[in-house]
C-alpha cells in the first residue's frame, strides 16, 4: 500500500459512522425513537440512562445512543425508523410512544425493539403473547388505555352531578385513539353518562378543542394516553384552569404541572425499566424470550391547590385513597 493511500485510509476512519466502529467491537449503538421532543423528556431520559447504568451500560463509555425525535409529527416516524435500521443499530427503543413502536416494527423484523406502550401489545400485534413475545419485539406495557374506566370513575366520584364528559385524543395516533375512545364510551355508558370526543394534534388544535369544549359547557374531561399531550401538558393544564374545567390526567407530571388529578403508572420507573430491558438485550438475551413487563403499582395524585382554585371540595374518601396530595 502506498503511503498516501495509507494516510487517506487512516484519516477516513475518523469520519466513519459510530455504528460502523461499533460493529467492529468499539461499542454497541442504541437507536432511540420517539414521537415527542427531547426538551420535554429530559427527566425521563435521565431515568432511561439510569436503567442502562443498572444493566452495566453508560452512554459514551461503553454504549452510544442515536436519538431520533419526530417533534410531535407522527408522520415522520417511519422515515426516522428506517434511518436507524439503515445505520444497523444494535437495538431500537421506543419508550412511551406507541406510534414510534409501530413504525419501528414495520421498519425491521430483525433488529430487537424495546417498547413502552399504553395499549395492549397483544391486541395491537406487537407481540404474540406477554410471557413469550416471539419475534424481535418486547418491552413494558403500562395498560394506560385500559385504565380509562378507573379514571372516569374517580372523576364521576368527585363530580357526581356532572352530566357532560369529554375526552381529548390525538387523531394522528389511531392505535391508541381508537382503543381509548371505545374504552371511554363503554365506561361512560356504565355510569349512565355520554362522552363527547374532541381531537387535537397541534398547539392550535388544542386551543381550538378547548374553545369548543367550553362552548358546549363540558363539565369535565379526560386526556388520552398520548405522548403528544405529555409534551403539551403545561398548555393543557393552563387551559383547564383558565376555563375552570376539571380534568383527569394519565400521568403524575400533569398534576405536578397544576392539573387537578392523575391516575396511572409511574413513567420514570417505566423509562428506567426500558433501559434495563435494552441492557439485557445488549448482553445477549433474545427479545422473543423476555416477557413483557406489566405495571404493579399505580399512582393517584390530587392537586388540592387546583381543586381550591376551581372551587371543588375533594371528598375525604378520595383524599384518603390518594398516593400523594399536592397542597
Amino acid at each position: 500500500m502506498k503511503r498516501r493511500d495509507f494516510i487517506t485510509l487512516v484519516g477516513g476512519a475518523a469520519a466513519w459512522p459510530v455504528v460502523v466502529r461499533a460493529q467492529q467491537g468499539a461499542m454497541p449503538v442504541i437507536g432511540f425513537l420517539h414521537s415527542a421532543s427531547a426538551a420535554t423528556y429530559s427527566h425521563l431520559l435521565a431515568a432511561f440512562r439510569k436503567g442502562l447504568s443498572d444493566a452495566g451500560f453508560v452512554e459514551t463509555q461503553n454504549v452510544a445512543i442515536e436519538y431520533r425525535w419526530s417533534e410531535g409529527h407522527n408522520d415522520r416516524l417511519p422515515a426516522l425508523a428506517a434511518e436507524l435500521v439503515r445505520q444497523q443499530v444494535a437495538v431500537i427503543v421506543t419508550p412511551g410512544s406507541t406510534a414510534a413502536t409501530l413504525a419501528a416494527k414495520v421498519a425491521t423484523s430483525t433488529i430487537p425493539i424495546v417498547f413502552l406502550s399504553a395499549v395492549d401489545p397483544v391486541k395491537t400485534g406487537l407481540v404474540a403473547a406477554l410471557n413469550r413475545p416471539g419475534g424481535n419485539v418486547t418491552g413494558i406495557s403500562d395498560i394506560g388505555v385500559e385504565l380509562v374506566a378507573k379514571r372516569l370513575g374517580i372523576l364521576h366520584e368527585l363530580l357526581p352531578g356532572a352530566a357532560r364528559f369529554a375526552v381529548l385524543v390525538n387523531p394522528d395516533n389511531p392505535a391508541v385513539t381508537e382503543t381509548f375512545v371505545t374504552e371511554a364510551q363503554t365506561a361512560a355508558l356504565a355510569i349512565g353518562r355520554q362522552i363527547e370526543v374532541f381531537t387535537a394534534s397541534t398547539n392550535r388544535g388544542i386551543d381550538s378543542a378547548f374553545a369548543t369544549l367550553v362552548k358546549k359547557r363540558t363539565d369535565a374531561f379526560l386526556i388520552s394516553t398520548d405522548a403528544l399531550f405529555i409534551t403539551r401538558r403545561v398548555q393543557l393544564v393552563t387551559l383547564a384552569a383558565r376555563h375552570a374545567v376539571p380534568a383527569m390526567y394519565f400521568r403524575r407530571e400533569f398534576a405536578e404541572a397544576g392539573g387537578l388529578m392523575s391516575y396511572g403508572s409511574n413513567l420514570m420507573d417505566q423509562f428506567r425499566l426500558s433501559g434495563i430491558y435494552v441492557g439485557r438485550i445488549l448482553k445477549g438475551e433474545k427479545p422473543a424470550e423476555i416477557p413483557v413487563q406489566l405495571p404493579t403499582k399505580f399512582e393517584f395524585v390530587v392537586n388540592l391547590q387546583t381543586a381550591k382554585l376551581l372551587g371543588i371540595e375533594v371528598p375525604v374518601t378520595l383524599l384518603a385513597r390518594a398516593d400523594e396530595v399536592i397542597e
